[in-house]
């Protein structure tokens, strides 16, 4: 079985420093992105951190084992994180939300922390794999909030989980089987709150890979890109 991808990531036309990180490593059937918040250097520092420590994960005898070693790494990261906002004198929070994928040949696992998500596009339709750790998502839940209002309200900024923002990191996941030509895509919330879901299932079941990736991108900007838009799009074969 094998895979295809191709990443973007783009720091928009509102920030001057990209602080997301993107993983794009199908050699090694992992893939992340990784969206950094607490503002110059911090953020930048926290989202490269997670992409490094995937990245450099050694390889695994088991799917089993390559899920453990990404949680793993996110979990030394977040302790990384923490130590290191201490030891600023400002005391800034350093973190990043992280939504990652690791694959075999018949099994898939998304994990995340944070609002960075992971969709899957299966005969015809999309699915959102992810559940935000959010103020707004909360809202939602408690039944505060409709979900239409969720990505126009004034805290949809505002997440509830994130590597680096407490000593207790909580990572979900989700897993299962893949099929043959399932689409995977990971996204800051930089191109999900631009791009709905019918349109990124459009762009994604017409296109090649790279046109896909191509056209998120340039809508993304064509409607302002206020903050970083970093993803990726993985195609199993």
């Amino acid at each position: 079985m094998g895979f295809d991808s191709i990443s973007r990531t783009h720091v928009g036309h509102r920030r001057k420093l990209n602080e997301d990180a993107v993983l794009d490593c199908g050699s090694r059937r992992i893939w992340a992105v990784a969206d950094g918040m607490g503002g110059h250097h911090a953020g930048e520092v926290a989202s490269a951190m997670i992409v490094e420590a995937l990245a450099g994960i050694a390889p695994a005898g088991s799917f089993d084992n390559l899920v453990g070693e990404a949680l793993g790494a996110l979990l030394d990261v977040n302790r990384a994180l923490i130590e290191l906002a201490q030891s600023e004198e400002d005391g800034r929070t350093m973190g990043s939300t992280v939504v990652g994928l690791v694959m075999s040949d018949v099994q898939f696992m998304c994990f995340w922390a944070g609002d960075s998500r992971a969709f899957r596009v299966r005969d015809g339709a999309i699915t959102q794999l992810s559940r935000d750790h959010s103020l707004v998502q909360e809202l939602v839940d408690a039944g505060m909030l409709e979900a239409a209002d969720a990505e126009g309200h004034p805290n949809a900024n505002v997440v509830t989980r994130a590597v680096g923002a407490a000593e207790e990191l909580i990572v979900d996941t989700i897993g299962g089987t893949h099929q043959i030509n399932d689409l995977f895509l990971l996204a800051s919330d930089g191109l999900t709150r631009l791009i709905g879901e019918q349109e990124l299932l459009e762009v994604l079941s017409a296109n090649s890979l790279e046109v896909a990736a191509d056209r998120l991108l340039e809508l993304a900007l064509e409607r302002g890109a206020p903050d970083n838009v970093s993803f990726v799009i993985v195609r199993a074969g």
